[in-house]
């Protein structure tokens, strides 16, 4: 086995991976199928382990995964260069593509962005995904940087905290009323919650540390995976949920939510890891982000 990582089939496996089959690779390579294909064997020949799942569309092995992360921050360094020594396009931008989670995405995370100076030409791509799972894109290589709650750095990232997110117990008031009878612990283990997705477990959390590690919320759920979406379902009285704070407060200020116990908040920590480049769209990303969330998160 050779140690060497010829580009080319580097440049192509991220291509079939981007693509999703090796004939759409082809068409953007402009080579045939078989060429491809050879390529990628020949790849995978030379690093003695299995690159790709030949499913539609391809899947990246773990190992494969190691080469597309390589290809996309060699892409990036090469971007980079071209526009220190003036090779670029006129008028290209550089795309900066980021995991980030829904609640930040509808509250600080895009003012974040804003901050970013225009002469930076940076277009950004954005993967909305959960703060628990974000890490796993930075990890296949299909983001450059991301908001996650995992203070452990992915290999070849580099991490930074940013603070934390406080969510509260709210319900509308007709809600209150109906359901939340009683000792609040044993009242939200039978009234309906509204959730995320069926990987959101503030509410369960939030009931548990209520009720000394008993059982969480109901069964009876809600799901609406958008940020803004969960809260309008509280507010319409569907259910009660753990809406973010600066979502919160100015339906709590109208009389359209209301504390559940607002002297148990529930914090989440949030994190920005990126990959360990001396890219400077990176760095100029990563301080506009820290400077937002130094200001919008609990400290």
């Amino acid at each position: 086995m050779t140690t060497e990582l010829p580009l080319d089939q580097v440049r192509t496996l991220l291509t079939v991976v981007d693509e999703g089959t090796f004939d759409a690779a082809a068409a953007a390579l402009h080579l045939t199928p078989s060429a491809v294909s050879q390529r990628v064997k020949a790849l995978e020949q030379r690093t003695g382990r299995v690159l790709l799942v030949r499913t539609k569309p391809v899947r990246p092995t773990e190992s494969g995964e190691v080469i597309v992360r390589f290809a996309r921050q060699l892409a990036r360094l090469e971007r980079d260069a071209r526009t220190e020594l003036g090779m670029s396009v006129p008028g290209e931008s550089t795309r900066v593509s980021i995991a980030v989670n829904a609640d930040s995405l509808a509250t600080w995370f895009l003012p974040a962005l804003n901050r970013v100076p225009d002469g930076h030409r940076l277009t950004f791509e954005l993967h909305r995904e959960d703060e628990e799972h974000t890490a796993t894109l930075l990890r296949e290589g299909l983001v450059m940087a991301a908001v996650t709650s995992s203070p452990d750095a992915v290999s070849g990232c580099s991490v930074r905290p940013l603070g934390r997110m406080r969510y509260f117990a709210v319900a509308s008031p007709e809600f209150a009323d109906r359901w939340l009878d009683g000792p609040l612990r044993d009242a939200l283990a039978q009234a309906p919650s509204v959730a995320f997705d069926r990987r959101d477990s503030y509410q369960d959390r939030f009931v548990r540390n209520l009720r000394r590690g008993g059982g969480g919320a109901s069964a009876a759920r809600h799901y609406v995976p958008t940020s803004e979406g969960f809260v309008a379902t509280v507010a319409l009285g569907l259910g009660w949920g753990m809406v973010p704070d600066v979502q919160a407060e100015p339906l709590l200020a109208t009389g359209r939510l209301v504390h559940l116990a607002p002297d148990r908040p529930m914090d989440a920590p949030l994190y920005w890891q990126q990959w360990k480049l001396d890219s400077p769209a990176l760095a100029t990303v990563a301080e506009a982000v820290s400077a937002a969330a130094a200001e919008a998160l609990t400290s």
